[in-house]
């Protein structure tokens, strides 16, 4: 599976809300000038996000996106649903039937894919937050927190 560039962004977004303290918005271009991206291309990322009930929008001078649940509640696998990605390690595969290692093949492929499905669903914001700090802890005090 490869992380698309949708994919990468939303992450990118959902953990910056997940720095702030809990309920504050942000808006989109504070969020696009910290992680640099694209601030069209974001608000779009963003809609998809709050459609799937992860961000919530907060209008107002003071508004923008915030997370609509705790960051240990939001899984990789739901932000890449919400932006239309696919878990799926390889096309859709049909086995021949009258061929035993093309449905040998086709079962390990089946249940590596399961197993990808259900990694992805137990990694949460929180896990991938802690991850980003120990990394940024181990390079030292010359990193900045961008995701």
């Amino acid at each position: 599976m490869k992380l698309t560039t949708r994919g990468h962004y939303s992450v990118k977004a959902l953990l910056d809300l997940a720095l702030q303290p809990w309920g504050q918005p942000v808006s989109v271009n504070t969020i696009a000038t910290r992680q640099a991206l694209p601030p069209p291309y974001l608000e779009k990322l963003l809609i998809d996000l709050r459609r799937a009930g992860l961000v919530e929008s907060v209008r107002g001078a003071q508004g923008g996106y915030r997370l609509a649940k705790p960051p240990d509640h939001i899984f990789l696998g739901q932000i890449l649903e919400a932006v239309g990605e696919q878990a799926n390690p390889l096309p859709r595969h049909a086995p021949q039937v009258d061929q035993a290692e093309d449905w040998v093949t086709f079962a390990v492929w089946k249940r590596l894919s399961q197993k990808l499905t259900e990694a992805l669903y137990s990694i949460s914001l929180e896990d991938l937050y802690f991850d980003a700090r120990s990394w940024q802890a181990a390079q030292g005090d010359d990193v900045s927190f961008v995701v």
